[in-house]
């Protein structure tokens, strides 16, 4: 009876300079089921990483020309939803929180056994993406805003929001530097079907102002475009 081995989506860089430790992990992943490709330095890796998609890397700490440390901050910089890993020899706490404070969600002391590895690794990718999280908790300016329990607070003192300005702002969200007509946020927010006048809008972005704006007569988030509608950008 041949075993066959379930293919999966995910797709995983190692970046491992010692010939046989690459192998075999290698050889670990691909019989997972794991599309899996490799690096044998740590420029290398960045540079596929930031070239490539990727769900999860696995990074040696002792890499040739760029170190584990070095490319887990570079990549954590390009990708805040990346799973890295840390492979390191040593074992020694000091690395440990190094690599931890540059971004890594996890490391793994060498020799490791296989099924600790692939534990670790499928429970990281069993994680809400960090992307799906944020989706959620926003902040603009002073403000920060919990779109899944429709809650908003500034320095600790609530921010009364109704779930129509929710609505508007993440409609804004969604379109960030982007110039929306009257009309657009109308039809995107209340619905082509919606019978208001595009006054309906400037209401509520009077409205959004008096809550986010430090000015409202001077905003810098929600900006009235001449001629236009409005444009939303939290400045960064």
């Amino acid at each position: 009876m041949t075993n066959t081995v379930r293919a999966r989506q995910e797709r995983v860089l190692v970046i491992e300079d010692d010939p046989t430790l690459r192998l075999g992990l290698v050889k670990t992943l691909r019989s997972a089921g794991f599309d899996v490709t490799t690096a044998k330095d740590g420029l290398e890796g960045q540079t596929i990483a930031q070239n490539d998609r990727f769900d999860l890397v696995l990074v040696d700490v002792m890499l040739p020309v760029k170190n584990g440390f070095e490319v887990c901050e570079e990549l954590r910089k390009s990708d805040a939803d990346l799973a890295i890993i840390m492979l390191t020899a040593k074992g020694e706490e000091e690395d440990r929180v190094r690599g931890l404070r540059l971004g890594a969600d996890d490391y793994v002391t060498k020799p490791f056994g296989v099924a600790e590895l692939l534990a670790r690794i499928d429970a990281l990718l069993r994680r809400p993406r960090r992307r799906e999280q944020a989706a959620t908790l926003v902040k603009i300016g002073a403000v920060k805003l919990d779109f899944k329990s429709l809650r908003a607070d500034k320095a600790g003192e609530a921010v009364e929001l109704t779930a129509q300005e929710f609505k508007l702002v993440r409609f804004f969200l969604d379109h960030e530097d982007t110039m929306l007509t009257r009309q657009r946020i109308l039809d995107g927010v209340w619905g082509a079907d919606y019978f208001g006048t595009e006054r309906t809008v400037d209401n509520f972005v009077t409205r959004l102002r008096s809550k986010f704006e430090d000015d409202p007569k001077k905003p810098r988030f929600f900006v009235t475009m001449r001629g236009g509608g409005y444009r939303f950008s939290r400045g960064r």
